[in-house]
């Protein structure tokens, strides 16, 4: 059975979404008609799907890819992508503002066209969308499958009408904004990172529900476009999971920028106000307050996308972070395998990346990879952006086996030169120097946090960070700065005695 898939559009509906449709969910594709046994299924057409799939094919092995909305899932449609590009255009705005500081004159006022910082937007996913298009894929030899999968055995699914059998398959269908149960919400438009991208117009007032990652970022760049922002999280700080004086930073950064953060508030219900405004109500400290927005953005976290799979009929199981996965990341089904946000706390696109790779060792080689000696770092883009890998001041906080190592970057030169003083670089090391962790908040952290994943892969000390030359000036010189103060600390006061006694011998 061959089935043309409907077309989809997307808003606005300009020639760069119109591109970008092309590639991802192309008008009038028609379902191959499937093969006899896939050696592996993948459902979801995010990174986790796309790079099982390619992968596997890469391999030699036959490869169905079903995804049921937009192939390159949400990093390339609503995520990475579109995110980052608006946090570049933020940033340069906030540049024009602070030329001054640089003793840079202009004649005129820098103003932000937000009608074009969108379309740039949209113009630069279309651009990269052909590495993740539907005739791509299937020029790689993989039958590609639009529409809706559902489990109907053990080792089969079925997709408009047609059924696929297979010997092994992988669920990498991603993660959704997840809801809040807040009374009027259902009341009122609001956006999430997936609307928000499609906006045209900037909101002269907008509210922002949730202080992590994507809601700290995006405060921060419709600030510095010129909106009035209100960041309200029921936390006692933003970004809970990075150190507290890392998020103290970038804390003080939003609020440079204009940014109005209320922490600690509960939001008890939101109402349509005049003018299609809308009233978000909250209570902090045993008083109600309340914050007004033309719109109001919704980030405050992830859900995985289980419905619709019939994952019982294959008997695979689910718990709180999605797909169950044992650390080889396969299902109760043996058959199965789950990677990427459906299945793990990390839902990062490096993450499902990296987990994608084992899926196929494990699936197709009987590996035995596990998912737990993944070292995975990750990125806030704020200005400054927080980066992070390993344990972090928490965790090695009742650790007396762990040392941490602190370089403030008013002690790096390249910092000094940017006057990108105000963040540092923070490394935790066992008593043989060996890297457990780091955290760095810097303009370029996302950048420089690498080095110290690499570090941690391949089990390297601080003695190695001290011995490596970085170019000067930098700000990756804080590492190095790191590794010379470790070397100082074993200089014990036995230690230096015994090299005084031999440099007096040598004179």
């Amino acid at each position: 059975m061959m089935t043309t898939v409907t077309a989809l559009r997307l808003l606005p509906d300009d020639i760069h979404n119109r591109e970008l449709l092309g590639y991802v969910r192309p008008a009038g594709w028609t379902n191959p008609q499937p093969a006899g046994r896939y050696n592996l299924v993948v459902i979801g057409a995010g990174t986790a799907g796309l790079v099982s799939a390619v992968g596997a094919a890469g391999l030699g092995a036959r490869v169905a890819l079903v995804e049921r909305h937009l192939l390159g899932g949400d990093c390339l449609n609503y995520g990475c992508v579109p995110s980052k590009a608006l946090i570049r255009a933020a940033r340069a705005a906030a540049n024009a503002r602070n030329r001054g500081a640089f003793g840079v004159r202009s004649a005129g006022a820098s103003t932000v066209d937000f009608p074009r910082v969108m379309e740039r937007m949209r113009a630069l996913r279309a651009s990269i969308a052909p590495n993740d298009s539907a005739a791509r894929l299937a020029g790689l030899g993989i039958d590609v499958f639009m529409g809706q999968a559902r489990f109907v055995s053990g080792d089969a699914v079925e997709v408009n009408g047609a059924v696929l059998r297979f010997s092994r398959a992988v669920v990498a269908t991603g993660a959704r904004a997840a809801a809040l149960q807040i009374p009027g919400l259902s009341s009122v438009d609001y956006l999430t990172n997936e609307s928000v991208f499609s906006l045209t117009t900037l909101p002269r007032r907008l509210v922002v529900i949730g202080a992590g990652p994507v809601g700290c970022e995006l405060a921060q760049a419709f600030a510095r476009f010129g909106a009035e922002v209100t960041l309200v999280s029921d936390s006692a700080r933003i970004m809970p999971r990075e150190d507290p004086d890392a998020a103290a930073i970038v804390q003080a950064a939003l609020e440079r920028d204009g940014v109005t953060i209320v922490l600690g508030a509960k939001v008890t219900s939101i109402a349509p106000a005049f003018g299609g405004e809308k009233l978000v109500r909250f209570e902090r400290d045993g008083h109600e307050g309340a914050a007004v927005g033309d719109a109001l953005l919704v980030a405050v976290g992830r859900a995985p996308n289980v419905e619709g799979l019939d994952l019982q009929a294959a008997g695979i199981a689910v718990d709180q972070n999605g797909v169950s996965v044992t650390d080889q990341l396969r299902t109760s089904n043996r058959r199965v395998f789950a990677a990427g946000d459906v299945a793990s706390r990390f839902k990062f696109t490096h993450a499902a990346d990296a987990m994608a790779r084992l899926v196929i060792q494990n699936a197709l080689f009987f590996g035995r990879k596990k998912a737990s000696a993944l070292v995975i770092p990750w990125a806030t883009y704020t200005d400054p952006e927080v980066a992070h890998v390993g344990l972090t001041a928490g965790d090695v906080r009742e650790r007396p086996d762990v040392r941490t190592l602190t370089v403030p970057f008013h002690d790096v030169d390249r910092a000094i030169l940017d006057s990108a003083t105000e963040g540092f670089g923070r490394v935790h090391a066992d008593m043989k120097g060996r890297i457990v962790g780091a955290t760095i908040v810097a303009p370029h952290a996302g950048e420089m946090i690498g080095e110290m994943s690499l570090a941690m892969t391949a089990g390297l000390s601080l003695g190695t960070l001290a011995r490596t030359i970085h170019p000067y000036p930098t700000q990756s010189e804080a590492w190095k700065k790191i590794g010379d103060q470790w070397n100082r600390g074993r200089l014990t006061p036995r230690v230096r005695s015994i090299f005084g006694v031999l440099m007096r011998w040598r004179r």
